[in-house]
């Protein structure tokens, strides 16, 4: 079993989309939330720039990470995601060093 995964996962909302963004993300919390292996999966906002997007993630390992990237609620999401991101999401993994 490997070491636990943080995520930070960034979205750049479209102008005018932030609000379809947002519903688009937060659709995504509470089946993530559920899947084994996740410890944490927050969604947060930019205070300074309604456009910016970030999940703070946590999972139990890179199993656990690569299992919630094929689940059905976030490929519904990722279809979603044409014309309201101004580029594909920015999404990296890390380690406590």
């Amino acid at each position: 079993m490997g070491a636990t995964v943080h995520v930070i996962a960034r979205f750049l909302a479209t102008a005018g989309k932030e609000d379809a963004l947002r519903t688009v993300l937060t659709g995504l919390i509470a089946p993530s939330r559920r899947e084994i292996g996740c410890y944490q999966y927050d969604l947060l906002v930019n205070p300074t720039d309604a456009r910016d997007f970030c999940f703070v993630e946590r999972w139990e390992n890179d199993a656990a990470l690569d299992q919630h990237a094929e689940t059905e609620h976030l490929k519904q999401a990722r279809a979603q995601f044409e014309g309201l991101v101004e580029a594909p999401p920015d999404v990296r993994r890390y380690r406590l060093v």
